[in-house]
């Protein structure tokens, strides 16, 4: 592969990803090769490379004679990538705790007061997602990192995807003001256990809402 179809590569699957999380592509619409192609102003080949790389981050399935659609994920799934980010989140916090300075703790009030002034959930999602990325970015562990973003875009994507109802912002934004102080006072193992807690009834949250949409 040249250095040209290399960088289309790249290009294809940042722009690919960007539309799967932004919900422009939804979960089971197809991603045929030639408008691809047509698209990005290249040969199948960056596309098709491009592809198999979002599939083995499962944004992409590839389907025998059916070729390839944007992945769903199933609620078992996501209670499962949920389950996932309580052992890697708690894991990065617990690291991250230790290294965080005034300057962190600036940033994460500011997300917050940010959030307290946001109307609607779209707001409320991407304030939530910032908050969670500069708690563990103390942690200086971008390999863990990359994963924890990977997983929360999905758990993301699902959520937005088949849940209607929304739980509000009070009780997370609660949340998040009880585990910052916690940060604060530089106890790791509170700070850890208001995370999962707050992860767990998250994925509880989920879990029911997604039963009541399938029922009305």
């Amino acid at each position: 592969m040249s250095i040209e179809e290399k960088t289309a590569v790249e290009v294809i699957v940042s722009a690919l990803r960007e539309d799967i999380l932004s919900g422009r592509l939804r979960s089971g619409e197809p991603l045929r090769q030639d408008e691809l192609a047509s698209r990005f102003g290249t040969s199948r080949i960056p596309v098709r490379e491009a592809l198999r790389r979002l599939e083995a981050e499962h944004f992409v399935s590839a389907l025998a004679q059916r070729g390839a659609r944007v992945s769903a994920l199933t609620l078992a799934q996501a209670m499962e990538r949920m389950d996932i980010r309580i052992g890697l989140e708690c894991r990065a916090l617990r690291l991250a705790v230790p290294n965080m300075t005034e300057l962190d703790f600036r940033r994460l009030n500011n997300i917050l007061d940010e959030y307290d002034q946001c109307e609607g959930p779209a707001g409320w999602a991407k304030l939530n997602w910032d908050f969670h990325t500069y708690l563990y970015l103390p942690a200086d562990r971008p390999l863990l990192l990359q994963l924890i973003q990977t997983n929360m875009a999905h758990v993301g994507r699902f959520i937005r995807e088949t849940v209607s109802a929304e739980s509000g912002k009070d009780r997370p934004q609660n949340e998040h003001r009880e585990l910052l102080d916690a940060c604060k006072a530089g106890n790791a193992e509170l700070a850890v256990q208001l995370l999962e807690a707050h992860i767990s009834y998250a994925q509880k949250y989920v879990a029911a809402a997604v039963r009541q949409t399938s029922q009305s």
